[in-house]
């Protein structure tokens, strides 16, 4: 269980391949705190730590992750959003975010304001119902607040500190982003669709 907020940015060094699964080594200031089997939000994905060798550490991405998520389109000198799992008794500042996600969508807008910067994000309609106005939303693995949310679009608005601590300076139109919906709203979904 993470919380969206993110603990620190990192860099891709390394990707290789074996049969179907990819390896990244992700080269991290916080490497070395990190322990073998420790789960780690990558831009919103839950990997599991594998190796650790000085500043850097390696995870492994299944096909399944690959299909579902922007891994597929990573590179060498990538950065990437880091957070560690909540421990218990942490403060919640985020939203509860599993790690799972849900599926991607592309950046269609950038817009440089004064003293912020907006973003509009398209997905897939059929995730329509699990995203509303002014609801939690997990961008790349960055808690937000959706507004002029549409079947198919939303808007968010970084501030400055969220956009210089995360990897969302690199983000422009037309790059694929990971995206996890409120899982409050998914119970809600499904219990209506269950109930009829």
């Amino acid at each position: 269980m993470f919380t969206g907020i993110i603990e620190t940015v990192a860099t891709i060094a390394d990707i290789s391949g074996e049969g179907s699964n990819v390896h990244y080594t992700i080269e991290s200031p916080i490497a070395a705190e990190l322990k073998v089997d420790q789960s780690v939000a990558h831009n919103g994905v839950c990997l599991t730590v594998v190796a650790i060798s000085g500043n850097t550490y390696k995870v492994t991405a299944v096909a399944e992750t690959l299909t579902k998520t922007s891994l597929r389109e990573w590179r060498v000198g990538n950065k990437v959003n880091l957070e560690r799992a909540l421990k218990l008794g942490d403060r919640l500042d985020g939203h509860f975010v599993q790690g799972h996600v849900d599926t991607t969508g592309t950046c269609v807008e950038k817009q440089t304001l004064e003293g912020s910067w907006l973003f509009r994000f398209r997905f897939p309609e059929n995730y329509a119902a699990l995203i509303i106005e002014k609801g939690s939303i997990c961008v790349d693995g960055v808690s937000l607040t959706a507004f002029n949310v549409g079947r198919d679009e939303f808007m968010v608005t970084i501030i400055p500190y969220t956009y210089t601590h995360t990897n969302f300076d690199t983000i422009e139109k037309g790059c694929l982003i990971n995206l996890e919906f409120d899982v409050l709203g998914k119970y809600l979904v499904r219990g209506k669709e269950l109930a009829g």
